[in-house]
């Protein structure tokens, strides 16, 4: 099965669409169908298909609109339509190429430099990110410890220059505090990045709520859990202040973040640890970035940590990530204390006037009576010039973000109001609108007919090139009306004006 789903990409690249599938037995779909249900354990049913009769138009209609709601049903889900095999499978000119087989490739070429490292094994499909690949390496001189290491490709959101990101990457890997997964080497070049820390045996968080092994495929781990699983309030009191108080550490140092979810935590001895501290730095996208660009009001590198946190805790609540947001209906939960918290985050109220910040919420009654471990005061000192550079990319993320916002705001705008144009109501309304204000130019005219011979024509209306054809007509006919009425008016003012001066004995010969 895995074979024959690897070369659906290239039979599709051949030709094979939507229409073609409709009538025959749709060997790409039902393969996909297949793949999806054994890799992930989702069933996605196809539309029914028949023998004879195949080529009716009506039926040829209602397996096109099945297809395409089977279609968007692996589109709309988070895990799915960033898989690599979804990917190849609908754009395949795209998404050609062997990321592992470059990765690894990079990979080698570094430790021909380094040679005390060595690569045992590949993790393929261990994340979700198409340009981030996984390896479990060992150190030559420590067999016995192993390592991960991670290669990715630089992001859009890089907005550190070359010697500023070395810079960045050196201070992370001299990072020593308990909040903070360690990072004991960093690479960069122009447009990738390779990392080394220690491989955790456990897991992530969110491996920890699902129950599953660490080193299984993230799509059969995390689409459909069987077994997930909320916490017990004092973890979600112990993990949840730990969390804010990593951010803490970061927003005081200059340092953003914005990649906070349950699979970018490792739990270790009891203390929570944020991982892939890196990714911002490195340009790389934000996994919740297509939620929170919709939300106007989080257009700072804090608040979308915020935003993040939130998610974390309603998974660490309800063993389950929220399938969308705003929300404001939560189930039924004997923790009052973590559903005020959720509402202060994830509410369309806080999503619309703003949400606490990473202090704010260390003090609410959830968070503020925990006890840490580690209660000296943390820091993260950062060079002068690094800090500046740091504030200065900070303030361009934020930037770009309130730009897509302001673009997709537009965006929705117009869908708005284009479905509201194409909506039954609305070319009802426009109908009877036209009907009416046709009979009025009827009888306008009907009634203009007995004005006086020497009545000049009507003026052309203005032009409305370039006007919507619906504002066009409205405005055609409304024009005409009001001209028409004006002109009756002015044209027997203007004859009743004539007769007088036409009757002066000056005027006469000429009238």
């Amino acid at each position: 099965m895995y074979l024959i789903a690897q070369n659906l990409p290239h039979r599709f690249q051949h030709g094979c669409t939507i229409d073609m599938c409709v009538h025959s037995s749709s060997p790409l779909y039902i393969c996909l169908c297949h793949y999806i249900y054994i890799v992930c354990g989702i069933s996605l049913p196809l539309p029914p298909k028949k023998l004879i009769g195949n080529m009716d138009r009506e039926f040829i209609a209602e397996r096109q609109r099945g297809l395409q709601t089977y279609l968007d049903s692996i589109t709309q889900h988070p895990l799915l339509s960033s898989s690599m095999f979804v990917k190849k499978f609908l754009d395949p000119n795209n998404y050609s190429a062997n990321y592992t087989e470059i990765a690894l490739q990079q990979v080698s070429m570094f430790f021909r430099s380094d040679p005390k490292w060595e690569v045992q094994e590949p993790l393929r499909d261990v994340g979700w990110r198409i340009r981030k690949q996984y390896f479990l390496i060992k150190n030559k001189e420590q067999p016995k410890e192993r390592y991960l290491l991670s290669w990715v490709d630089l992001g859009p959101d890089k907005f550190l220059s070359d010697k500023d990101l070395q810079s960045a990457m050196k201070l992370l890997t001299s990072l020593s505090t308990p909040y903070l997964c360690p990072l004991l080497f960093s690479s960069t070049s122009e447009s990738s990045a390779l990392l080394i820390r220690p491989f955790n045996e456990r897991g992530s968080l969110r491996d920890h709520i699902c129950k599953v092994k660490p080193r299984e495929s993230y799509l059969k781990k995390y689409c459909n859990p069987k077994k997930s699983q909320g916490l017990e309030l004092q973890h979600i009191k112990l993990y949840g202040r730990q969390i804010l108080e990593g951010l803490k550490l970061l927003h005081d140092g200059g340092v953003f973040f914005g990649h906070l979810h349950a699979s970018n935590v490792i739990v270790d001895d009891g203390v929570c640890r944020l991982m892939d501290v890196e990714n911002g730095m490195l340009g790389v996208p934000s996994a919740l970035r297509p939620a929170f660009t919709q939300l106007r009001k989080i257009n700072s590198t804090e608040s979308i940590d915020v935003f993040c946190f939130g998610h974390l805790l309603y998974e660490m609540t309800y063993g389950r990530p929220p399938d969308s947001v705003p929300i404001d209906q939560y189930p039924a939960v004997p923790y009052t204390a973590v559903v005020s918290v959720l509402q202060s985050i994830l509410s369309t109220e806080a999503c619309k006037s703003g949400m606490p910040t990473v202090s704010e919420l260390m003090q609410t009654p959830l968070f503020s009576d925990v006890h840490l471990q580690h209660s000296e005061k943390l820091q993260i000192k950062v060079p002068s010039r690094l800090k500046e550079a740091l504030k200065t990319a900070k303030e361009s993320l934020e930037k770009r973000l309130q730009e897509e916002q302001r673009v997709l705001h537009q965006h929705r705008r117009l869908t708005r109001a284009q479905s509201h144009h194409g909506s039954e109501e609305e070319k009802k309304r426009r109908k009877i609108l036209a009907r009416k204000v046709g009979n009025a130019v009827v009888h306008t005219q009907s009634s203009g007919a007995s004005s006086p011979p020497t009545c000049p024509s009507s003026p052309t209306p203005p032009s409305t090139t370039g006007t919507p054809v619906c504002l066009s007509v409205s405005l055609s006919l409304c024009l005409s009306v009001c001209l028409s009425v004006c002109l009756s008016v002015c044209l027997s003012l203007f004859g009743k004006v004539s007769d007088r001066l036409c009757s002066s004995p000056l005027l006469a010969r000429t009238c």
